[in-house]
């Protein structure tokens, strides 16, 4: 077994704290790879303080993970010793159902996610990112190009792949006029990625003092959700919002926004179920949906992506020991766009 260094919360709503676990043997087919940097998504604290149900503690959080292969199995063909490689929000699958057979491996009913499950075993716990190490089969595995800055790439394992798959599987680009939700972890880079694609974004925030750094990241237009008359000279203007609060909000306010047989769709995951009046949806035809991050090959294909047009998420790196105050901060708001955990400090 391999002794690794971590950060969990020991019960539901608990500060986190070291912690000590061994990590599985490299087997055949899997990579030891060094953890130098994971992101901290706002489902960490869903999970920690058991707002979704089903936590399991002691729970090591953290699903966006870049560092560096220290060690490969002999079976290993994708990666070498050495290179850089990420992992994201599951870590297995069955890989035999349709889902994982069409690369959609995040629907699959035996997802393994990467913290907060369990192993195909179904006795031994999952264990994220907020550690020294972590054992992973290569094909769970993503590639992460040199280029790019490794603390700014970590975020993409979800926040990234959260908002790019939705806005290719919508085909959102050029001619779409849409609106982004919330303009925090999730919703920075949903605008990055649609104004990348063509389309004319519009930011829909509470937050007036949003607005430059809206305009900052390609917005053509701002809105103050809780201006009535903005609101209402808004109504049937966008062909799709991309909904990522996590905090439970209106959604029949943002459907009067949708064009006729325009989409909500839906990221974001809030603590309590919403409410949706059925005249919202009848008249104009409308439509919600939902979107849960992306497969393995979609994961890389975004990568590369970002590679390519140089797309990363804006980041604060903190050390270990300042996760819980992250919590807190995240809670407030107060963060641009995302925290980064500099594992160095564990």
């Amino acid at each position: 077994m391999i002794p690794v260094k971590s950060y969990a919360a020991y019960q539901s709503a608990a500060a986190l704290s070291p912690f000590k676990f061994d990590r599985r043997e490299v087997g055949n087919q899997d990579i030891l790879i060094d953890i130098l940097y994971c992101g901290v998504c706002h489902s960490d604290i869903h999970q920690v303080r058991s707002e979704w149900g089903g936590s399991i503690f002691p729970m090591v959080p953290g699903h966006e993970i870049v560092g560096r292969i220290s060690k490969i199995g002999d079976g290993v063909t994708k990666f070498k010793v050495g290179d850089l490689a990420g992992v994201g929000c599951f870590v297995d699958s069955c890989r035999s159902c349709e889902n994982c057979k069409e690369g959609l491996e995040q629907y699959c009913r035996g997802c393994i996610p990467t913290y907060n499950g369990y192993e195909k075993d179904r006795k031994t716990p999952t264990y994220g990112g907020y550690s020294s190490q972590i054992v992973v089969d290569e094909l769970y595995a993503l590639s992460i190009s040199p280029t790019l800055s490794l603390e700014r790439v970590a975020p993409l394992l979800c926040a990234g792949i959260t908002t790019y798959s939705p806005i290719m599987h919508w085909k959102i680009g050029k001619g779409h006029r849409v609106g982004v939700l919330g303009l925090g972890g999730l919703g920075h880079m949903a605008v990055k990625f649609a104004v990348a694609m063509g389309a004319e974004v519009t930011v829909l925030s509470t937050t007036k003092s949003k607005e430059d750094d809206a305009k900052k990241l390609g917005a053509a237009h701002f809105v103050v959700t809780t201006d009535d008359a903005v609101m209402r000279a808004q109504r049937n203007s966008l062909d799709f919002i991309i909904d990522n609060v996590s905090a439970s909000h209106d959604f029949n306010q943002y459907l009067n926004l949708l064009k006729r047989d325009g989409t909500l769709i839906v990221v974001g995951i809030p603590s309590t179920p919403a409410s949706i009046n059925n005249f919202a949806l009848i008249n104009g035809r409308k439509k919600i949906g939902g979107s849960s991050i992306g497969g393995i090959k979609e994961t890389q294909e975004m990568l590369d992506y970002c590679a390519l047009h140089n797309i990363m998420s804006d980041v604060e790196v903190i050390p270990i020991q300042k996760i819980n105050e992250a919590y807190e901060r995240m809670i407030k708001g107060d963060v641009k766009y995302r925290f980064v955990i500099d594992m160095a400090t564990l």
